[in-house]
């Protein structure tokens, strides 16, 4: 079920974070488990939820020792878009190349992939809405990391949880598919309203 926007009261503050970090962080970790799917070898999408990105904005606040109210607002700003409301899905896509000759050449070659991931569910294929926040692309070359939103209409919302659901990545360079696990189905049909 689709939860609202985290606002400043639902962060804790530097200190009381640095306490807490361990639990919450190991925490956060078993949870974003399941919602990380590899489609193929080499991208990964994780997807978002309030407390992912709950975790994303403590961690950006402890790194950057931000707390004033204007950074944290900032903060927010940028990572709410990045909640489901219940009719979608978010996702961050990771492409994935250890070696950076290899990442720089594949880059090259997957201009556009963040327009060709998809998910299936009751016979009906949702393409990706990709990179709303900016282009993350440009005319020689793609990102190693993109921003996804899946759109699911009301009749796919309710057959989610039952599965089967896949997800893919239809480029002519990169074409990999996988159905989701029962953990992973489980994980992200909580993020919808059915």
């Amino acid at each position: 079920m689709a939860e609202g926007p985290l606002a400043a009261g639902d962060l804790m503050g530097l200190e009381a974070y640095a306490r807490a970090r361990p639990d919450y962080r190991a925490r956060v970790l078993a949870h974003k488990a399941p919602r990380r799917i590899a489609i193929g070898p080499h991208a990964t999408a994780c997807f978002e939820d309030r407390l992912t990105v709950q975790y994303q904005i403590q961690e950006m606040l402890r790194i950057e020792r931000i707390f004033e109210a204007d950074g944290i607002r900032a903060e927010l700003d940028a990572y709410n878009p990045l909640i489901p409301d219940g009719g979608n899905l978010k996702a961050t896509l990771l492409i994935e190349y250890p070696d950076p000759a290899t990442r720089a050449v594949a880059l090259a070659r997957l201009r556009g992939v963040e327009t060709c991931c998809w998910i299936e569910c009751a016979g009906r294929r949702v393409v990706a809405i990709a990179d709303e926040d900016l282009e993350r692309a440009n005319e020689q070359k793609t990102s190693a990391v993109h921003f996804l939103r899946f759109e699911l209409g009301a009749g796919s919302r309710a057959a989610f949880a039952a599965g089967p659901v896949l997800i893919g990545i239809a480029h002519p360079a990169y074409n990999h598919a996988v159905a989701l696990a029962p953990a992973s189905l489980a994980a992200l049909a909580a993020d919808l309203d059915p």
